[in-house]
């Protein structure tokens, strides 16, 4: 065989080579590009789920798109068991001994005005309607899956009693709370200082909140969850916003943020869930607060939200939980971060004001006029409460009480410092 012979036979071989490695980059590419297709068309079949039709939209000043979508067709309806639902227009019983919210505070410097939501400054949405927060197909991509969009990870409710803190450590939420347990409670109540503080990271957030818990903190914990929060991942921004959150299973399978599965039945025009509130507290300035009730319906058993004086949001029906379908057992009141340790150290978001407890009124974040709901539909200060941190060098917790706030807590910090690291 000669030399030629050879040398055909390696371009050959060289040329099927090219080929095949051609061939193979187009497969990879064209693979590629059918994965991103059905991802998008997934995300628009999500989107399309989600953001149903309006009568009227309003653009905020934020960049949120708020929908006015008629009441009946609001996302709660997609649930099998809402099918034939009728709207509980008003709670049949609102809790007796409701805190006078007007109520001047005795000492001037600890007075703090109520906050709107920036959105009202463009337009309202008429009677008759809900204001949703439109959800962008960028919002839906930030998340770590279509499916786990607009919902926490699990294990995000503190666990006070733990033995082992570390169990929580792991999980990296890191939380400052005041908490009752040991009764049947059906309800609670907090005015809540409003801030902006500062998220490290865009994949961390900072909330304050209030939890309403039943079971264990097992597979099958209950909980109804509001306030405010300041979330990148979620939100697509920085800004404080109202929210709320439901879980029947520890946060697995069900249960989301807002409205963004079904489960909550909203029946108010004027406040939109996820929606920017303003204006914010400053640090030795104006204060701001919010108001949040939560209670059980005694006749109809639903649970029910309200937001300051005015506002009766809408309720959870009974049937999405187990426990909770009859009383919770524990309340929680605090606030919550996520450390993701960003370059091995502990995160320097901040909790609240970012500021420790001890530096108190316009330097602190606060809850004020703490109070459950007893079985007899009665507001009352809770009893016993305890306190949970799980390091207070990071984030602390400090319990207060007098006559203008009632029981009160200061709370949160600023992360990372010299003593957290």
């Amino acid at each position: 065989m000669g030399l030629s012979q050879f040398s055909s036979r390696g371009r050959t071989g060289r040329g099927l080579a090219v080929v095949f490695c051609l061939w193979g980059l187009i497969s990879m590419c064209c693979a590629a590009r059918l994965s991103a297709s059905r991802q998008k068309l997934e995300v628009q079949k999500h989107l399309n789920r989600l953001n149903k039709p309006a009568v009227k939209s309003i653009e905020s000043p934020d960049g949120d798109i708020i929908d006015c979508v008629h009441m009946s067709h609001q996302p709660a309806f997609d649930h099998p068991f809402l099918k034939d639902h009728k709207i509980q227009m008003r709670p049949s019983y609102h809790p007796e001994g409701l805190f006078d919210e007007n109520k001047v505070a005795a000492n001037p410097i600890e007075r703090s005005s109520p906050v709107k939501q920036l959105w009202h400054q463009n337009g309202k949405c008429p009677e008759g309607t809900i204001p949703v927060r439109r959800t962008k197909e960028e919002d839906v991509l930030r998340a770590s899956s279509i499916k786990r969009y607009g919902r926490k990870k699990r294990r995000t409710a503190p666990q006070p009693r733990s033995a082992d803190p570390d169990l929580i450590n792991q999980s990296g939420h890191q939380h400052a709370i005041a908490y009752v347990q040991g009764d049947k409670y059906y309800g609670a109540k907090a005015t809540i200082n409003v801030w902006e503080p500062k998220i490290q990271q865009p994949n961390e957030f900072s909330l304050s909140q209030l939890w309403i818990l039943g079971g264990s903190f097992g597979e099958d914990l209950n909980s109804i969850e509001a306030g405010w929060q300041v979330s990148p991942d979620l939100y697509g921004d920085n800004n404080t916003r109202l929210f709320t959150y439901w879980t029947s299973d520890a946060y697995q399978a069900t249960g989301c943020y807002n409205l963004l599965c079904s489960g909550f039945i909203q029946i108010n025009s004027e406040i939109a869930m996820g929606a920017s509130i303003s204006p914010v507290s400053a640090f030795r300035n104006s204060q701001y607060d919010i108001s949040i009730l939560v209670w059980k319906d005694p006749t109809e058993g639903h649970w029910w939200m309200q937001f300051g004086n005015d506002y009766v949001l809408g309720y959870w029906p009974s049937f999405l939980f187990s426990y909770l379908a009859e009383s919770a057992s524990m309340i929680e009141w605090g606030g919550e971060v996520v450390n993701s340790q960003p370059g091995g150290q502990h995160t320097s978001t901040q909790m609240g004001s970012g500021h420790f407890p001890e530096e108190g009124f316009g330097k602190s974040s606060y809850f004020r006029n703490v109070q459950v709901v007893d079985s007899s539909n009665n507001l009352k200060a809770p009893k016993g409460i305890g306190t949970f941190t799980e390091q207070s060098n990071c984030y602390d917790v400090q319990l207060g009480r007098n006559g203008d706030w009632g029981q009160f807590f200061y709370y949160g910090g600023p992360g990372r410092n010299a003593n957290c690291a």
